[in-house]
């Protein structure tokens, strides 16, 4: 189908000996007159296409009928109350509620629908104080990583005078004497779009002042790369600042007494060695989760009178599967790994010792197990692919769980079934693979698959409930999920098999997975479509390009796509763990052989819907407009190479839950088009 046209332009870049073109240079400038007027020309072709997708009407109906449910997240507790966060259905933005009693009345602390007319303006992180008098929360524009901070008093449901503005990658570390908390922010951007953020800095806000006269608690302008992260330790007495550099898994860690002037931080661990995640602080001991001497961590306690790394104790060794997160309840270690990309959820004291498991319900994601040192209760989450989020209480008495919040979806979840399979990648490392559809799927070899993948930093991807997917299995679709090299499924071995030079090896993953669907009689290459968001918007482009005969249709969702480029803007740098950057002469040779936007030459390529949103500061949309530009001037096929645009939207946290459907009944349509559904077979299952 015809393509608005895009102009190219003559900028040439030299890296290291090698002229590279980068004819779409100019669509960098998000709100020039230019880009503004090719947004439209885009967004224009692409809404003609999806409206004219058979059964449109139906896909968005039956998607805002099964959102129409309760969701209800963890319970936190503070002081004598009860904080959570709740949606009756079809409401933009989840309401925080407080409780005294969580059988009994609720009362509204804040809505986030009222911020804003189109559910644009989201709630971010919300911490409340120790006491439960105050709530600190912050709040998102438009999907942008950027946060303003407001505190409330929640007694009278009415905020102070506090704003505090131009922080991100925070949260807010209340100390114990409830007066003030921890945050970090940075100096005021020229450009909150697209600058680069560096020097981050740790203040303290102090209740009823004032941003101005914050106390900066700690910073590094001779490292502009560092950041910070202050919380205060669970039984109130200990604060501890995280130090990062990057996304990747290592960070340094300072103490400070949050009690007495809130002194200079002072250093406990100062290597860059490992990751060292705080658990909890029970006496004069600080227990970590830590992959030190341990690529799928283990648990150690460090005595703060005597710190030194040779006084260091092992509490829990490294196992035979990862272990994903651990958290501290009372004296009750809970402990959860994972087995193959499905969570197990141990119990275990102070010593070590193993005292149980929590049963979870199936296949899937368990989270929570957070609360008080002297706490009887904790609180969790289960999810699967087939069954939406439950929140269940858990009883450290007894050691047992019950069901505190289960939603009624109307689905019937004993029609789906999940399958886990495995393929087997070039070099022959074995991928897993879950398989969710229904069960009275005629399996002739030709179904509609979407293959879904990420594969980077440190991530895991794990069983999950999605409306979203339910509908595509109610179409006849299967929903195949991948555990791909690069994320964090089997630890820091398996995350670094697909970093850097080795980058290569999630693509192959990728590709090896589709092949196995294709083998194996699920579905066949015209019938096939691969999704993915961010980096695993990168992994869509590179191998839509690498194997273009091995897909009907592609889905990159706000992507890394030029490779060359993306450490220039907001965050970027910060990837560089991952990725390497195109300043090395050698990862240079990398990320040349494979940056989307710089490999889509002339040839035949699936259909492919790009997507992105006008003001993603986070993967700046950059990346998507130079690739969709340089695939539609490259596809000689007859398939359509099409731009959807999100405005007043970012990266995809805190989007209204009415542009989620209206976004995920545009990518349904495509599929339809793409894949050439038949709606009226599919319907009349």
């Amino acid at each position: 189908m015809p393509h608005p046209h895009t102009h190219r332009g003559t900028v040439v870049d030299n890296y290291h000996g090698t002229e590279v073109a980068d004819p779409y240079r100019w669509l960098e400038s998000p709100d020039s007159e230019d880009t503004r007027a090719w947004i439209t020309a885009q967004n224009t072709v692409t809404n003609q296409f999806l409206h004219a997708a058979p059964g449109r009407q139906w896909i968005k109906d039956r998607l805002t009928h099964l959102w129409n449910y309760g969701r209800v997240g963890v319970p936190i507790k503070k002081g004598d109350a009860y904080f959570f966060m709740k949606n009756d259905g079809l409401q933009d933005q989840a309401i925080l509620y407080v409780t005294r009693d969580l059988s009994g009345d609720e009362r509204v602390l804040l809505d986030p629908n009222d911020l804003s007319d189109d559910g644009t303006v989201s709630l971010g992180e919300w911490v409340v104080s120790e006491d439960g008098r105050y709530l600190a929360w912050s709040t998102s524009d438009g999907g942008s990583d950027w946060r303003t901070w407001r505190i409330r008093d929640v007694h009278t449901g009415k905020d102070l005078d506090d704003v505090l503005r131009w922080s991100k990658f925070s949260t807010a570390g209340w100390t114990p004497d409830n007066r003030g908390f921890f945050y970090s922010r940075y100096d005021a951007p020229a450009d909150p779009l697209e600058q680069v953020n560096a020097n981050q800095s740790l203040h303290y806000h102090r209740v009823g002042t004032p941003q101005t006269e914050d106390r900066l608690v700690y910073a590094r302008p001779d490292e502009p790369t560092w950041g910070f992260h202050g919380v205060v330790t669970d039984d109130g007495e200990l604060g501890l600042v995280s130090v990062w550099r990057s996304t990747e898994p290592k960070n340094l860690l300072y103490t400070l007494d949050p009690r007495h002037g809130l002194t200079e931080p002072a250093p406990l661990i100062e290597t860059w060695d490992a990751q060292y995640l705080p658990i909890g602080k029970r006496g004069g001991t600080l227990y970590l989760r830590t992959d030190l001497d341990a690529p799928r961590n283990r648990v150690i306690a460090i005595d703060l009178d005597n710190p030194g790394r040779e006084h260091w104790r092992q509490v829990i060794p490294e196992g035979e599967h990862l272990l994903e997160s651990a958290s501290l309840v009372g004296d009750t270690l809970f402990l959860t790994r994972l087995v193959d990309a499905k969570n197990h959820i141990e119990t275990a004291d102070l010593a070590g010792n193993i005292t149980g498991s929590v049963v979870l319900p199936g296949i899937g994601t368990a989270g929570g197990f957070h609360s008080h040192p002297d706490a009887t209760e904790t609180f969790y989450w289960f999810t699967s692919f087939t069954r939406p989020t439950t929140i269940f209480r858990y009883d450290l008495t007894t050691a047992h769980s019950e069901a505190f919040r289960a939603p009624e979806v109307d689905i019937d979840p004993e029609i789906y079934v999940t399958e886990q399979v495995f393929a087997n990648s070039k070099d022959g490392t074995r991928v897993p693979i879950f398989l969710s559809y229904r069960k009275d799927i005629v399996r002739t070899g030709k179904s509609p698959t979407v293959l879904y993948g990420y594969g980077g930093f440190n991530i895991s991807i794990t069983p999950a409930f999605s409306v979203k997917n339910v509908v595509w299995m109610d179409m006849g679709g299967v929903w195949a999920s991948t555990n791909l090299r690069g994320g964090g499924e089997y630890g820091r071995d398996w995350h670094e098999a697909g970093t850097k030079e080795r980058k290569q090896n999630v693509f192959d993953d990728f590709i090896a997975c589709a092949e196995w669907l294709i083998d194996n009689n699920w579905t066949t290459p015209d019938r096939m479509a691969i999704q993915g968001r961010s980096n695993g918007g990168l992994l869509v482009g590179a191998t839509l390009l690498q194997r273009p005969d091995l897909f009907g249709a592609a889905l990159p969702g706000v992507g890394v796509l030029d490779m060359l480029r993306y450490h220039h803007f907001t965050i970027g740098w910060a990837w560089a763990s991952d990725y390497g950057t195109s300043d090395d002469a050698e990862l240079f040779s990398t990320l040349v052989a494979y940056s989307p936007v710089h490999n889509a030459s002339p040839g035949r390529y699936p259909a492919t819907m790009v997507m992105t949103a006008d003001h993603d500061d986070r993967v700046v949309p950059a990346h998507s407009y130079k690739f969709a530009a340089a695939l539609q001037n490259g596809q000689q096929g007859e398939a359509p190479v099409l731009i959807r645009i999100e405005t007043r939207a970012g990266h995809g946290a805190g989007k209204s839950l009415s542009m989620v459907i209206d976004e995920a009944t545009d990518e349904k349509a495509f599929l339809v088009r793409a894949l050439n559904i038949d709606m009226d077979a599919a319907l009349s299952r």
